[in-house]
């Protein structure tokens, strides 16, 4: 059998010579595709820092305290007859709380009062007895010694009326303190004696416990570097402070802000050296009675006012080991990393101490995708106050400004 050799037809060898260049085309795009480029730097927002007057204040705690505590004691011995409240209702000054057994009381009043018309009347007849005898003395129909006799039963039935005076009120005394009642406006604690029981005998037996909270007082201690801080800022020692009546505000745990307001009234004569710190009171208006005793707060103090202080978002400061720090985009729109020292907190903004010129961008929104180093696409914005309520204590001093 004879072989015959394999021949591509005239129309197919033309197709190939098309096909060929094509599918090198295709080769060659599809290696121009595989290759990386680069991402754009990321979008960035960038504000100069905010110029704007602000008051420095000192954050504290403490906690608050009754303005005034009184325990309920019975004064007399008896029996425990009434109760006239609900254990921890409010009370007014002077309000009937507890009754003691008066019947022994009353009596012993009527006859402390019995004995004053029993020494009137001796003293009545000793005074008429003693002028009967000096004139029959003088008649000399009466010896000296007589009248000197009666003489001495008039002096003796006056003080016999006195000490019967005396008994008497301390007769009405201790039937007025069978009558237990409020020293203040306040509130009561529960009853810790029911009626019927004996009390008072042998011992002063407490009743209850009566808490004057309107206003309060707060307690809390300052530390020797704020101490220094606040001379300085105020230039007042405490004490001239408390008796300026400062103002400073305070918050409870569940509060923002420092939404009560109040003076400081009083500070310790000395700094205690086991802990270095000042202890200071302020006080406050409780017209409600919604702050209690011994509740956590947190206290605000104003120390100075910077007329023009640089700030900044809190959302745009960083922290790492070295301290706090923020990220400025330089002129070749390159991240740098700028330490910082941080003032006092307000509205949302942090007071930058030191560390910024106060014409740098800094990346207020964006900061994760910004990297020292590295280049970014910075969007310029105008830096605006937020409408944030202010404290209300930033509020007082801004209607003193305006008044003055």
């Amino acid at each position: 059998m004879t072989s015959k050799k394999f021949q591509l037809c005239p129309g197919f060898r033309h197709l190939t010579w098309v096909l060929v260049p094509v599918l090198l085309m295709v080769v060659a795009a599809c290696r121009e595709k595989a290759g990386y480029t680069p991402p754009p730097p990321p979008k960035v927002t960038v504000s100069k820092p905010l110029k704007r007057p602000v008051t420095e204040y000192l954050e504290l705690t403490g906690n608050t305290q009754a303005i005034n505590t009184v325990q309920l004691r019975a004064r007399v011995e008896g029996y425990l007859e009434k109760v006239f409240f609900q254990d921890g209702d409010r009370v007014k000054k002077g309000q009937l709380l507890f009754l003691i057994q008066q019947n022994t009381y009353q009596a012993q009043l009527q006859q402390a009062k019995a004995s004053i018309l029993t020494q009137k009347a001796a003293l009545f007849h000793a005074q008429t007895e003693l002028t009967r005898y000096s004139k029959l003395q003088q008649e000399k129909a009466a010896s000296q010694t007589d009248v000197d006799q009666w003489l001495y039963q008039r002096d003796a039935a006056k003080a016999a009326l006195l000490n019967a005076e005396a008994q008497r009120d301390l007769a009405q005394l201790n039937l007025d303190y069978t009558r237990v009642t409020s020293p203040f406006d306040g509130r009561i604690d529960r009853r810790l004696r029911d009626p019927g029981n004996l009390v008072g005998s042998g011992e002063s037996t407490v009743l209850a416990e009566v808490n004057q909270i309107s206003p309060i007082y707060i307690y809390f201690t300052i530390n020797e570097r704020d101490l220094l801080r606040l001379m300085g800022g105020t230039r007042l020692s405490p004490a001239e402070a408390s008796k300026k009546k400062w103002p400073m505000a305070f918050g409870l745990a569940n509060e923002k802000g420092y939404p009560h307001e109040g003076t400081l009234d009083f500070a310790a004569i000395s700094v205690t050296p086991t802990t270095g710190t000042l202890l200071l009171r302020g006080i406050a208006p409780n017209k409600d009675g919604k702050v209690l005793p011994g509740l956590f707060a947190r206290v605000q103090v104003p120390v100075a006012e910077k007329k023009a202080a640089l700030v900044i978002p809190t959302q745009a400061l960083g922290y790492d080991q070295q301290g706090p720090y923020l990220l400025v985009v330089n002129e070749k729109n390159i991240v740098e990393r700028r330490a910082v020292t941080l003032g006092t907190q307000t509205d949302g903004f942090r007071v930058i101490d030191a560390g910024l010129q106060g014409d740098e961008w800094v990346v207020v929104e964006g900061v994760i995708k910004a990297i020292p180093g590295r280049p970014v696409t910075p969007e310029k914005q105008e830096l605006k106050a937020q409408a944030a309520k202010a404290t209300p204590q930033a509020k007082k001093n801004g209607k003193r400004k305006a008044g003055s």
